[in-house]
């Protein structure tokens, strides 16, 4: 997630150079047709104006679109925040067997850690550290390591119940709460799983090229040479804003925009374990280059 409220210089040029570069060839090559091949043809620059307008509306919808996925995957993962905490309150307040217990709060982080590395796609053993030794041959055979894991606590819960160490309004408290953690796990599952319609994206891409070559075209009569740049700079505030929106498009992705699955994992993380009075507190998820984002 951007911490700051603007871009480094070298963050701003690694993202658009190369679009800038094509920008400028296609500005190029519209102006080297407008005079060198339809140096007869007027084009009014109503038409470029149309199209503009036109792209502007599809650039709206896909932002929106894709901020309203950033902005669900945020809130998903802040009631898992608010269900953790409560996960492990009402543990260590509910059962009379705090070693079963603990060992379910520290399994609670090894499903976030599972999880996360399920939705970024990277293949991440963190979790195994916070799993009894007889919970990994359970897991076995199961694609889904964080739902395996929530098996797991189904089990154990039941365990308590049958034990009469929690009674039965608590059990179902509790169970609310692993029905919960699935319902993020799922809505999660869901956002990173769905495609985000590829025609949108590729035809506004495709509109704002037929729009740097009109312009071009329609200002050279005008301007002469310049209207290289000057339809560059027009191409270079629709593609910079596409861009905008197209990178909030996939939330979980390991990249600076997506939503900080590292720090709020770290952040549950460290407060379960404060909660288990551990000795041994990892640090918060610092920030990275220089301040501007965090993972």
């Amino acid at each position: 997630m951007l911490l700051k409220q603007s871009l480094s210089l070298y963050r701003f040029v690694k993202i658009t150079w190369k679009i800038d570069i094509l920008m400028l060839l296609l500005c190029t090559l519209g102006y080297l047709i407008d005079t060198r091949l339809l140096y007869n043809v007027h084009i009014l620059p109503s038409v470029a104006a149309l199209i503009g307008t036109a792209i502007a509306f599809f650039i709206a919808f896909n932002n929106n679109q894709a901020y309203s996925r950033w902005w669900e995957a945020r809130i998903i993962w802040g009631g898992i925040v608010n269900d953790s905490r409560s996960w492990a309150r009402s543990l260590l307040s509910y059962t009379k067997d705090q070693v079963h217990a603990r060992r379910m709060i520290l399994r609670h982080i090894g499903f976030l850690y599972a999880l996360k590395s399920e939705l970024r796609k990277i293949k991440d053993d963190e979790y195994k550290r916070y799993l009894a030794d007889g919970d990994l041959p359970k897991l076995e055979g199961f694609s889904n390591t964080a739902n395996a894991i929530l098996d797991l606590q189904s089990a154990d819960l039941q365990e308590l119940s049958d034990q009469n160490k929690i009674d039965g309004f608590r059990f179902l408290a509790l169970n609310d709460l692993i029905k919960s953690f699935c319902d993020g796990m799922g809505k999660s599952e869901r956002i990173n799983n769905t495609v985000f319609p590829t025609t949108y994206v590729y035809f506004t891409r495709l509109f704002i090229w037929i729009l740097v070559m009109l312009t071009t075209m329609t200002l050279s009569e005008s301007v002469g040479a310049w209207s290289i740049l000057f339809a560059w700079i027009i191409g270079f505030v629709f593609h910079t804003s596409h861009i905008n929106g197209m990178s909030l498009m996939n939330p979980f992705e390991f990249t600076p925009p997506s939503i900080p699955l590292n720090s709020i994992t770290r952040t549950i993380e460290i407060n379960l374990l404060q909660a288990l009075r551990e000795q041994v507190i990892p640090a918060p998820e610092a920030p990275m280059h220089g301040g501007e984002y965090i993972l």
